[in-house]
């Protein structure tokens, strides 16, 4: 299959070495040049979980230089997909499935609202604790599971055939047919470890380990969980902080991707993550003051970077 990641960060440099490494067409789009440039030349190095192995990739920070291909993923962060949907234009032909893959709340309608309504999936990767280590060269610490469906209605053919796809390089892929279901659950995970790591530089374990930390990365959990039941989602457990300690002890030296962009300087996802509890929980009459508070500390970090959010 001829794919293309459009986004290759940590998440989607895995994505584009293991897909590569099975034998497809792998076109790895980024904007960043000396990352290009190091998989132009050297390849693509993945290690952790999946091993240790360097694949020859297609590197470009140019989609047109790509052409057409049967599946695009948008890997970047959220509040780079409509950037990223608009450069893809080039990559589409009739019968191109883009697949949406970021954390948060709402960035799959963004890229349907450029590309189209029916051309959109989604999916929802949890488990693997990806860093970029430098130019051309990641690091994930699991390799858990992920999950795709349609953006309305049940599983469809095409997302079989993605499934398959993923699956023979090595992904644990689940299907499903309320995938939205799926997204409140890496949400309420992300909640729980990717604003309280920011704000305190502690790895997952490091929050697990701290009382106090674990005491806000619960609450998180506990919040998100309360809006979720409150919006009527059908969440697959009862206990938030349970499952969410679960989820951590899986990869417990993993940095969330919210605290590496803090360290580095870069604006954090931090609105569609813990940001968007606040909104959702006065709008079903639920609290939510740690999300809040949280939310609020994480966005000095940004404007102490100069990526402010402009409220």
């Amino acid at each position: 299959m001829r794919i293309a990641i459009v986004g290759v960060g940590a998440m989607g440099a895995v994505y584009a070495g293991l897909l590569g490494r099975a034998g497809n067409e792998v076109w790895a789009i980024d904007v960043d040049e000396e990352h290009v440039a190091a998989m132009r030349e050297r390849g693509l190095r993945v290690e952790g979980a999946s091993g240790d192995s360097t694949v020859a990739v297609h590197a470009t920070t140019d989609a047109g230089e790509a052409g057409e291909v049967d599946l695009v993923v948008i890997a970047t962060k959220a509040h780079h997909v409509q950037d990223a949907a608009r450069a893809a234009a080039p990559l589409l032909g009739d019968d191109t499935l883009v697949l949406s893959i970021q954390n948060g709340l709402g960035s799959a309608d963004r890229v349907a609202a450029v590309l189209g309504e029916d051309r959109v999936a989604m999916g929802v990767v949890g488990g693997f604790g990806a860093s970029i280590r430098g130019p051309g060269h990641v690091h994930h610490h699991g390799l858990e599971l992920v999950r795709l469906g349609e953006r309305r209605g049940p599983v469809s053919p095409r997302i079989e055939r993605v499934a398959d796809v993923w699956r023979a390089a090595g992904f644990t892929v689940n299907t499903y047919d309320d995938v939205h279901k799926l997204v409140w659950e890496k949400l309420i995970c992300n909640v729980a470890f990717s604003g309280p790591c920011a704000m305190t530089g502690l790895t997952i374990q490091g929050m697990l380990d701290s009382p106090s930390g674990w005491w806000v990365s619960s609450s998180c959990a506990e919040e998100a969980y309360a809006v979720a039941r409150a919006m009527d989602v059908d969440l697959g457990f009862d206990d938030a902080s349970a499952y969410v300690r679960a989820f951590g002890e899986k990869i417990p030296g993993a940095r969330p991707s919210m605290l590496l962009d803090v360290l580095a300087g870069r604006r954090t996802e931090v609105d569609v993550i813990n940001g968007a509890i606040g909104p959702l929980a006065h709008e079903h009459g639920v609290p939510a003051p740690v999300n809040e508070t949280v939310t609020a500390l994480v966005r000095v970090k940004d404007d102490q970077a100069g990526q402010g959010h402009g409220g």
